[in-house]
């Protein structure tokens, strides 16, 4: 009775896993890429808001930071784009140049996306320090006798926009805290501090009813934690899937060797 040996280059049970994976690789690239093209339109509705946050706000957020932070996301945004549609084609046409381009800007992306995420972790405290400090000085500013342009303007816009009222309510307006207005013993808010639904409306404190409840400082820092937990969410989730691309772009590379280039010889030819 003959034995039957297989030769080291057949083994049915890897060709079997390895075929698997691969399947598995290019369906999951294909998914991922899609992906990614969703993290475009999220970065730039993030970046978007970012800078929409410093225009408005940019008397209290008067820091480089939102700048720096905004030009990270828009160049992630606009780097997700090409690398999900690599990711797509990838799978379809098998090319070492789509598959290496493809891992180079995988590896770009995480860069930027970890460094997004550090800047804001390192620069969170110092920017909510600034920001008490700066809404403190521009309401105790706020000046209706001899009115101060640029803390009046800032003060009045940002009760609006927020609906708010004081630095921490209305009641700042009232108790020696800011500057308050006092007309036959009466005490008036600005008017930026009326709710819009009364069309008759002096800020005269007494009518609580048609005042704004909320002061603007909690509002300011809860934009600007929404902000930033925002954008640094969106970098931890594409990055989990920028590995996840990586990995799947890595099986599909490990069955696509290089070409085996030789050097010429030259005494082959004499």
């Amino acid at each position: 009775m003959k034995e039957v040996n297989f030769s080291s280059r057949f083994s049915p049970p890897l060709c079997i896993i390895e075929s698997w994976s691969r399947a598995f690789a290019k369906v999951g690239l294909s998914l991922l890429g899609f992906f990614l093209w969703g993290a475009v339109v999220a970065f730039l509705f993030g970046g978007a808001f970012v800078m929409l946050t410093y225009k408005n706000y940019s008397a209290f957020f008067h820091n480089t930071v939102f700048l720096a932070m905004a030009w990270l996301t828009f160049m992630a945004a606009f780097l997700l784009f090409p690398a999900g549609t690599l990711a797509m084609c990838s799978p379809v046409k098998t090319s070492r140049c789509h598959q290496g381009t493809l891992m180079y800007l995988l590896v770009v992306l995480f860069c930027l996306e970890a460094s997004s995420v550090v800047l804001m972790q390192l620069s969170s405290a110092m920017v909510s320090h600034q920001l008490r400090n700066k809404v403190d000085s521009f309401f105790h500013q706020y000046n209706r006798t001899v009115p101060n342009p640029y803390a009046n303007v800032a003060v009045d816009m940002t009760q609006k926009q927020l609906q708010c009222c004081g630095i921490y309510n209305y009641t700042d307006w009232t108790g020696g805290t800011l500057p308050s207005l006092l007309q036959v013993e009466r005490v008036f808010a600005p008017a930026s501090c009326c709710k819009e639904t009364y069309v008759v409306c002096t800020g005269d404190v007494s009518e609580m009813e048609k005042l704004f409840k909320d002061g603007c400082l909690k509002k300011l820092e809860d934009r600007l934690h929404f902000v930033m937990n925002y954008v640094s969410w969106c970098c931890v989730i594409v990055s989990c899937l920028e590995m996840l691309a990586a990995i799947c772009n890595g099986v599909l590379m490990r069955e696509l060797p290089f070409q085996d280039f030789r050097i010429l010889d030259s005494a082959a030819f004499s």
